[in-house]
């Protein structure tokens, strides 16, 4: 059936009379989409997201891709596949768009902002006109849209540097007060990993748990090394430059490891090819974010000042706010952090005046 192609089906029975009138009815059924122009195959959501998907990959690779197509990426594999993917799109209805925002608000735990929900729209709608364009439904057919507005971005909650100051001082106590040796090894990994992040402003999870040693480099300037790490994250490869404090923090981190080195430097130099931050096990961790959700209610900074609930995240903004308080320019923060000036103006514009208050006074 079809153009110079060919579709097989099953009747699904051994019966052969049954199989007679099965066989009618597919054909029947093959017939009617056929003169409609479309394909005799029914297409789940998950079929078609897939297409666009490689449609997509192959458009970046040929370097004609945009920006943006990392952003529906994500929103397709992470949303879109897991709630809509068994079910066709003629199938989607309104009730199933309303079932869909409030299971994505239990899995992000939040109402999504304005522009996560224009992302998760635009990557929707891609793989809607898909459908279409292949003649997988009717290009009449009316489809209903995820809502794209949202509430407009806050302030992302960061810590001042008292507060920081605060925290550091705090957690050795807290590690001290383990009533494991599992839960005590746990708080010091963490103890290390927040040391990391806020002075990094590397993404947390993504791009910081699968490091691993051997992506640790000397970068020298004159005579004067730096700490350069590279790191895969979703707006592709980069490499970063490290605050100082950082090597102190890895030293440690070998040593409790018992990694079988003198120094960093050797450390460094024989590229091992293990995480780096897993207990001295070798075990990894992935429950991080319960574990510092742990710390920041036993230190009582769950909150910033304006009520909204610290994450791990907030290290990377703690990063950001304070590089803004130096003098660092947005182009070099952006390009340290892997995201975009746009992103870096769109989330620390309104503080800077503040940050810059004695250079503006």
């Amino acid at each position: 059936m079809g153009v110079n192609k060919w579709y097989s089906f099953s009747t699904n029975t051994d019966d052969l009379e049954q199989a007679q009138i099965n066989a009618e009815e597919i054909y029947n059924t093959a017939s009617i989409k056929t003169n409609a122009g479309l394909t005799p195959l029914t297409k789940t959501f998950k079929q078609i997201a897939i297409i666009e998907l490689a449609n997509m990959e192959q458009a970046m690779s040929n370097g004609i891709g945009k920006k943006t197509y990392r952003d529906y990426t994500f929103a397709i594999n992470k949303y879109l596949i897991p709630f809509f993917g068994s079910y066709s799109i003629e199938k989607i209805t309104t009730e199933l768009i309303r079932d869909f925002e409030g299971w994505r608000i239990a899995i992000m735990g939040k109402v999504p902002m304005a522009s996560t929900k224009r992302n998760h729209s635009s990557a929707y709608i891609r793989v809607i006109n898909l459908a279409k364009e292949k003649g997988i439904c009717p290009s009449i057919t009316v489809v209903p849209m995820l809502d794209s507005k949202g509430e407009k971005s806050k302030p992302r909650p960061a810590f001042s540097d008292r507060e920081l100051d605060d925290l550091l001082a705090f957690i050795p106590n807290w590690i001290e007060l383990s009533y494991t040796n599992r839960t005590r090894q746990m708080r010091m990994l963490c103890y290390a990993y927040i040391e990391f992040l806020v002075n990094t402003g590397i993404r947390h999870g993504t791009e910081a748990l699968p490091l691993r040693w051997k992506h640790l480099q000397w970068h020298w300037v004159g005579e004067k090394k730096f700490l350069r790490i590279w790191v895969s994250g979703k707006t592709g490869p980069r490499y970063l430059i490290a605050k100082s404090e950082v090597i102190a923090v890895l030293e440690r981190l070998m040593r409790w490891q018992e990694l079988p080195y003198a120094t960093l430097d050797n450390l460094i130099d024989d590229r091992l090819d293990k995480l780096i931050f897993r207990i001295s096990t070798g075990e990894k961790i992935s429950n991080m974010e319960n574990i510092f959700r742990g710390l920041m209610k036993h230190s009582k900074l769950m909150y910033d000042s304006g009520g909204q609930r610290r994450t791990l995240y907030s290290l990377r903004h703690t990063y950001a706010t304070r590089a803004l308080a130096k003098g660092v320019d947005i182009h070099t923060l952006a390009r340290q952090m892997g995201t975009s000036v746009l992103m870096i103006e769109k989330h620390y514009s309104k503080i800077t005046p503040m940050l810059k208050a004695e250079m503006l006074g």
